[in-house]
This record gives C-alpha cells, structure tokens and sequence, in this order.
C-alpha cells in the first residue's frame, strides 16, 4: 500500500483482485479521505473538503493515477510521500 498525504487530505492506494474473463487480476484502488480533530480533540476521517483542501485533495487525487498508470507491481510495501 501507498499513502500520499498533503495536509490533512491524504489518498491510499491498495491492490484489488478483479475477474477480467476468467482471469484474476489485480488493480490498483485509492481511498481519499481528511482527517481532523473532533471537539473532544479525537481524530476523526471525513470523506468532506472545504475550498482550502480541495486542490489538496486535487493533488493527491493526481499523483495517485501517475502511481496507477506509472506502476507494474507492488511489493507489498506500506510507503507514505508527506507533500506539505
């Protein structure tokens, strides 16, 4: 798995096993999401971006599908890429 996170927004990128005419093969997927802290200073995930988070989430969005169209295999690896 890979994680790209800007800011709070962060976008992960896991293996998916699909059935393509018989045959299995495995996709990459991503997941994005914000994360915050609630008024009980917990941290919570939120699938909601404001005006400042979207080019956040833009950018994520972004390098994921580099990585997707970019990328043979995976090792299996967790990797993170902290941009701001």
């Amino acid at each position: 798995m890979k994680k790209i996170r800007a800011g709070s927004v962060s976008c992960a990128l896991w293996e998916n096993e699909i059935n393509v005419n018989g045959t299995k093969k495995m996709v990459l997927k991503a997941t994005l999401d914000r994360r915050y802290k609630d008024q009980n200073n917990e941290w919570k995930s939120s699938a909601s971006f404001g005006r400042n988070e979207i080019a956040l989430a833009i950018y994520c969005l972004a390098h994921a599908f580099h990585v997707m169209v970019g990328e043979q295999g995976s090792n299996g690896e967790v990797e993170e890429e902290v941009i701001m």
